[in-house]
């Protein structure tokens, strides 16, 4: 990765903790229960990781995204990105009566999906869509787009970003659509994940648009991009951790 997209990947690491540390200097808090059945480092551990995931998880997760795309050769990336796409109704017909098979237990994987929607005869009357992708960007003239997610989203964040991976495949076929967790919480590999509830709306093991830590990191940003995402973030690691000790010996 270029130098300069590795200095502004770590400015976003180094703020996103430099701000967490101004955000609760700044909050008045009165728990006393807490405090009586706590250490001071329990309660401060607590609200530092609450904040801290709440910001890396938004603003700080597309940005990074946005950076190693640029980094990987995109000639356009934008965070939050508004497409608008005419969709025939039989297709919007076919997605909706999808998701509803899905919540009442009836599974399938991407492609038979896709394949089974193609198929489907046009009606010849289209509706105007507006959908918003966290990041999409342009490589060699190719569209993509991918809804980032927490890594424990739920049922109803990944129904509405399946439908949406849907509206845009059949607009654009050759567009790349994509569903990612930025890490795994269960483990290095794709089939360790395990968080139940969204896995009726796509098979987290299996279909090839659901991205996952590493994979997630190597398709937007090219082969080795997790790896030197992590290298940064252990580099920082080392100023972050010292003023964060700094916060709690009060110094």
């Amino acid at each position: 990765m270029d130098q300069r997209y590795r200095q502004m990947i770590a400015n976003e690491f180094r703020n996103c903790v430099n701000n967490t540390i101004k955000r609760l200097q700044g909050e008045a808090t009165y728990r006393p229960f807490h405090s009586a059945l706590l250490s001071e480092e329990a309660l401060f551990g607590s609200r530092f990781e609450r904040s801290f995931s709440t910001s890396f998880g938004q603003r700080v997760i597309e940005e990074i995204a946005r950076l190693v795309a640029f980094s990987n050769g995109a000639s356009e990336a934008q965070r939050q990105k508004e497409t608008f796409i005419n969709l025939d109704n039989a297709y919007s017909v076919a997605i909706s009566a999808h998701m509803q098979g899905l919540r009442n237990g009836r599974h399938s994987d991407w492609n038979t999906t896709i394949a089974t929607l193609r198929a489907i005869p046009l009606s010849g009357t289209v509706t105007p869509i507006r959908i918003i992708s966290d990041l999409w960007w342009q490589k060699d003239g190719i569209n993509n787009y991918i809804s980032l997610k927490t890594v424990k989203p739920n049922i109803d964040q990944t129904a509405v970003a399946k439908e949406d991976c849907l509206r845009l495949t059949l607009a654009d076929p050759n567009c790349n659509t994509y569903f990612g967790l930025p890490y795994n919480p269960y483990g290095e590999n794709k089939s360790d994940y395990a968080h139940t509830p969204p896995m009726g709306i796509f098979d987290f093991h299996h279909d090839p648009v659901v991205l996952i830590g590493k994979e997630m990191w190597d398709t937007i940003g090219g082969p080795g991009c997790y790896e030197e995402l992590i290298d940064i973030a252990r580099a920082v690691g080392v100023e972050t951790k010292q003023s964060i000790s700094r916060m709690l010996s009060g110094r």
